[in-house]
């Protein structure tokens, strides 16, 4: 089962680094991008890797392959064997992807971020390269590098891209991008119900409190599930004959989303004792 949410920590407060992996993400990413100063690099990298060799088990953000501290970032990664993968931002070339998965042992993923116009250019040789389990769409930077202004419509032809690229190529469901308000969570829904529409199974968060709601926007809704107990009942009732359920007809591929959705049932309302712990890591 891959991860339905990713939580980013910044890799130079490595005493976030064990409250992130217990807020409930299925996944940590131990960020040496985005989040470290450029003058705390270097004292995030030597943190990461000291977690990781120490008991610590996350994925690590490197940075790009065109900073000066890319050849560094890697070298150190590779000898932590609690490492589950690699997310490279600003992914567009296929070489370069090529070659760090060669680098790679077999039980570290690969997972480029695609954050620019240049990848989606070459996209579908980018997520055939080997080693690559999904990929994850950096939306804010993709803006920013295309004057694209929006993450709702503007953005829809861009993730069904991603969902079809990784379709042909046999790999896992992409990764969508942050929602940056933390505090609003109708947003959070809407931008993750949007996101599973169009074919993603995955959403990176920047916050603990995300998560709860990003988990139970993946699952199908109370009526989802209703429906597709209604159409195995009345396949199980059929005895092979051709059914109809709400008016129209089910054929195999009706049968086989109800019961994906059977599998997946809607998430129970969390208790008061189970929500997140709001704080900030």
């Amino acid at each position: 089962m891959y991860p339905k949410t990713y939580l980013f920590v910044p890799g130079n407060r490595p005493e976030r680094f064990d409250k992130a992996c217990a807020a409930g993400a299925d996944a940590v990413i131990l960020d040496l991008e985005d989040a470290v100063p450029p003058e705390a690099k270097a004292q995030a990298r030597e943190a990461v890797v000291k977690w990781l060799k120490n008991g610590g088990s996350a994925y690590a953000r490197i940075n790009a392959a065109d900073t000066t501290w890319y050849q560094g970032d890697i070298e150190a990664l590779l000898g932590c064997p609690a490492l589950r993968g690699i997310i490279v931002p600003k992914a567009e070339r296929v070489d370069v992807l090529a070659n760090l998965s060669k680098m790679l042992s077999d039980h570290i993923e690969l997972l480029p971020l695609i954050e620019t116009a240049a990848a989606f250019d070459d996209l579908k040789a980018l997520a055939r390269t080997p080693k690559v389990e999904r990929l994850m769409f950096g939306t804010i930077d993709f803006q920013v590098d295309t004057g694209i202004k929006g993450d709702g419509d503007e953005l829809v032809y861009f993730r069904s891209q991603l969902t079809l690229a990784s379709r042909i190529a046999g790999i896992a469901a992409p990764v969508d991008g942050v929602t940056p308000a933390i505090d609003d969570a109708e947003l959070l829904r809407q931008d993750t119900i949007r996101a599973r529409n169009l074919g993603f199974r995955g959403k990176l968060c920047i916050h603990p409190k995300q998560l709860a709601p990003v988990h139970a926007a993946f699952l199908p809704s109370q009526e989802e599930f209703r429906w597709a107990q209604r159409v195995i009942g009345a396949v199980q009732e059929g005895d092979g004959s051709a059914i109809s359920v709400d008016g129209k007809m089910v054929d195999a591929p009706v049968i086989a989303k109800a019961n994906d959705i059977l599998n997946n049932p809607p998430a129970e309302r969390p208790s008061s004792s189970e929500v997140v712990d709001p704080r900030p890591l």
